[in-house]
């Protein structure tokens, strides 16, 4: 469906908005010239993390479509018997990678996000050993592709998949998704089998085959209070008598949706960096076939603080397609690598070590 939108944006005119909401102003100084120490942390914050992008993330944006899956190849659904995962103690980094089944990490954000949101995460990796990496969707993060101008899924993957096509076929990731980066690892994972050891959904989009990301929100498991439903702002790129050409979230509800859990300097950091996300891909609808996308070892992490991806909506997408284990962070919001990082790191660790003959 996304391939039938067009974009014709003229420099003069801007997309119009249904329920518009106009961004925060700048954090206010003192009346000193002198920086705040809040707004010192955040410079170095967000410094920090643009240094991590342009050593980690790649970007770009193309066009297509595939077909085959009646059913995923899945061992079993999540048991009432599998933990709750608590903070463990303190990884041994100096053996995590050595017993790692992987160490390439390949790390794909959500909508409106990008690998900024990553930070932690490569830090952590880093130190752990691995060779981890963010990618920048087209129109997201650092990317400078228009998100209205995104108008297809291919589109929006090309950087990931540009960066599978450079992968050495005997040199397999982890490929970690989180939001509707879900979907996106699914697409990647119809594509190069061959090079995925494992993939992980971390309050992802987990889609079946025929199904669209916009479709896991099924009628059953959506209520009129949700604040997903309340907090999305429409834009129209080629004008309100067309569809959406992307989507963004209103900035007052921000850390209510996202990041009710996070930190307050991630939560800056987060709303200065949000972008609007391309509504095309988020509706169509991918085709997977057991013979590729079934091939690959699938983990989910649910998030149980999560008011974007409920815990209603993330329990029936894992009933609909079972992965082959579900682990879940208690206490994270929508954003784990912000609310629960190093909760996060060790799960992810954990499943790096996991051999594929086991699953």
């Amino acid at each position: 469906m996304g391939g039938h939108f067009s974009c014709m944006l003229s420099k003069d005119k801007r997309p119009s908005r249904k329920n518009s909401w106009r961004a925060p102003k700048p954090i206010k100084g003192s009346s000193s010239t002198k920086p705040s120490k809040l707004e010192e942390e955040l410079l170095q914050l967000y410094q920090q993390h643009m240094r991590l992008e342009r050593s980690s993330s790649l970007r770009y944006p193309t066009q297509s479509s595939k077909q085959g899956l009646s059913r995923s190849a899945s061992a079993r659904s999540r048991q009432s018997t599998d933990p709750l995962v608590q903070p463990l103690q303190l990884l041994n980094k100096q053996e995590a990678a050595l017993k790692a089944e992987t160490k390439l990490i390949v790390l794909v954000h959500g909508g409106g996000f990008g690998a900024w949101c990553w930070y932690k995460l490569l830090a952590s990796f880093e130190e752990a050993g691995f060779s981890a990496h963010a990618i920048d969707l087209a129109g997201s993060g650092i990317d400078s592709s228009d998100p209205n101008c995104v108008s297809s899924l291919e589109l929006y993957v090309k950087p990931l998949l540009e960066y599978m096509e450079k992968i050495a076929e005997a040199e397999k990731v982890m490929l970690v998704g989180h939001d509707f980066g879900g979907a996106c690892i699914s697409y990647v994972m119809e594509r190069f089998p061959q090079k995925i050891a494992k993939s992980v959904f971390v309050s992802a989009t987990m889609v079946a085959n025929g199904q669209s990301a916009f479709d896991v929100f099924s009628p059953e498991v959506i209520t009129a209070d949700d604040l997903l439903q309340k907090s999305q702002v429409f834009v129209y790129g080629n004008g309100n008598t067309h569809a959406p050409t992307s989507v963004e979230f209103k900035r007052e509800v921000l850390k209510e949706l996202l990041f009710n859990q996070s930190p307050a300097k991630d939560v800056a950091l987060a709303s200065l960096s949000i972008r609007p996300m391309p509504f095309a891909p988020i509706l169509e609808k991918i085709v997977l076939t057991l013979e590729n996308y079934g091939s690959v070892p699938r983990y989910y992490i649910e998030t149980t603080e999560d008011r974007a991806l409920t815990t209603a909506v993330q329990q029936n997408m894992i009933k609909q397609n079972p992965p082959h284990q579900v682990f879940r962070l208690k206490g994270s919001d929508h954003s784990p690598f912000f609310s629960k990082p190093q909760g996060l790191f060790k799960l992810l660790v954990e499943i790096t070590q996991i051999k594929s003959k086991t699953v």
